[in-house]
């Protein structure tokens, strides 16, 4: 186990693409002999250990680069059992260390072109430009922050190219007028219903339109996953066309783990132009998750905040990652995924803070079976002055079964299904009345969670059983169309 790192690295180094000269040959053997065993450097050549605690991030199976992912859990990761989440022991030790400020900055993708090489010749070169003399006189001053200033001259240039420059600040839309239906709604004061559809496995697509059609009256938008799992099926920008064009707003899912940055990019102009306006950005299900063959596994080029960063770019400064210019850029309401039971609630508040910093406008979290340990997380979201930047919608799960309960509390990271709900469901198997229990759960979470005035909405996981969702939305809301929806005893203010 690395010195300072409390993993292991399991993946080999990364080797260059290209042949180095001599110099940095010599250079990055040096840099290896001396954070290898010290970090577990897998010589990525975009170093960012100062930022995460001296705990390496490239340690993470994903290759996570600004924090955890939804799955993250104090006892291990979720994608590799054998190991620690690396990125809870960044937030471990950055928050003893007070150093958690500096988790808030968005820090930019691997250039894979120094991947394999050094990192300390970059730092060598910035530190040129800011002078010997100027870095004594700042480190030797005395005054306050004068360290903190020196040393950032040094290396923030060099962990946030020109092509990235992220920064810990909050980015507010520069828009004006809604870009979509779901964000009207949330705008005007309206608590809104929104409901994920599987998409289909083949190219038939009867039942995919029955079932929009059938959700359209009860909903403000419908969900489309990409690939969630890790399992192949239509793609989230196809059967969001299909629903546009049955009269739907759609939410279109993207997931870092089946985008590069160059498709990514491409994919959102394209959807733009067909008339998506509602992008939700994650960062994926693990390959290890899907079927066998699986593909890598040990890296994403993307993460869901950099898709963030990367899209509100693309939509308020007209820019591509390249700095080419946008003409006519594209249009839409940015959303990213919460997890409010994946760890440690101020762990999870930070993420959140990072997440809207980035660019996302609404959040839709994960599923929720305790309507009151979420007002702990509202409340870590409101130390961290996140709650009027963002939308929340409370994501819930009907229950078909006691085995599918215990199946999601057991395996699924980043939901706790309470043990009084478990009895309930194992209670309702021996009567014989499983899913109108589960279509009861339901209902009382919903009635707990309109009281809460910083909760904006639902989004419903029905996860096939899509046929349940307009019984939900009637019995628990009292309405059958979106006309109907938003009636002043569901109006909420943010606070």
């Amino acid at each position: 186990m690395p010195g300072f790192t409390p993993g292991r690295r399991y993946q080999p180094p990364f080797m260059p693409f290209k042949r180095q000269p001599l110099k940095k040959r010599v250079l990055a053997k040096i840099e290896l002999a001396v954070k290898g065993p010290l970090f577990g450097c897998r010589m990525c050549g975009n170093c960012l250990l100062q930022e995460t605690a001296f705990i390496c991030p490239m340690e993470c199976p994903k290759g996570l680069r600004n924090g955890p992912c939804g799955g993250s859990m104090p006892e291990k990761c979720y994608v590799d059992e054998s190991r620690p989440c690396i990125w809870y022991k960044i937030y471990e030790r950055s928050f003893k260390l007070d150093r958690e400020a500096l988790l808030l900055e968005v820090l930019p993708p691997l250039d894979w072109e120094k991947a394999g090489t050094d990192a300390w010749s970059d730092v060598f070169v910035q530190a040129k430009k800011v002078g010997v003399k100027n870095i004594a006189a700042g480190l030797s001053s005395g005054k306050a922050g004068s360290v903190s200033k020196t040393m950032d001259s040094i290396f923030r240039p060099v962990r946030q190219p020109d092509w990235w420059q992220g920064d810990s600040l909050y980015h507010a839309p520069k828009y004006f007028e809604p870009a979509s239906e779901l964000e009207r709604r949330l705008k005007a004061g309206e608590f809104v219903v929104t409901a994920e559809v599987t998409p289909p496995s083949s190219t038939d697509t009867e039942k995919l339109r029955q079932n929009i059609q059938m959700l359209k009256p009860h909903l403000a938008a419908i969900n489309f996953t990409d690939n969630s799992s890790a399992v192949p099926r239509m793609s989230s920008w196809a059967c969001s066309k299909i629903a546009l064009d049955l009269g739907a707003d759609a939410v279109m899912q993207v997931t870092g783990r089946d985008h590069t940055r160059v498709s990514l990019q491409s994919s959102v102009i394209g959807a733009s132009a067909l008339g998506v306006r509602n992008i939700l950005c994650l960062t994926g299900d693990s390959t290890m998750l899907g079927p066998a063959p699986h593909g890598r596994m040990d890296i994403v080029d993307l993460d869901g905040i950099q898709i963030l960063w990367i899209l509100r770019r693309m939509r308020d400064e007209g820019k591509y990652l390249d700095g080419r210019e946008i003409k006519v850029p594209p249009q839409y309401f940015l959303g990213a995924a919460a997890s409010p039971f994946a760890s440690n609630m101020k762990f999870q508040a930070l993420r959140e803070e990072k997440k809207v910093n980035a660019g996302a406008q609404f959040f839709q979290t994960n599923v929720i079976f305790d309507a009151d340990a979420i007002d702990d997380w509202l409340n870590e979201l409101a130390k961290r002055n996140v709650l009027d930047k963002v939308y929340i919608l409370a994501g819930l799960t009907p229950l078909k079964s006691y085995k599918t309960a215990l199946y999601m509390h057991k395996k699924i990271p980043g939901i706790h299904v309470p043990e009084k709900i478990l009895k309930r469901m194992e209670a309702a198997r021996e009567k014989g009345g499983e899913k109108e229990e589960g279509v009861k759960i339901t209902l009382e979470l919903i009635e707990k969670i309109k009281r809460k005035q910083v909760v904006h909405g639902l989004h419903l996981m029905a996860v096939g059983w899509e046929e349940i969702v307009p019984r939900i939305v009637r019995d628990a809301l009292g309405f059958t169309a979106p006309s109907m929806l938003f009636g002043n005893d569901f109006q909420t203010k943010v606070y």
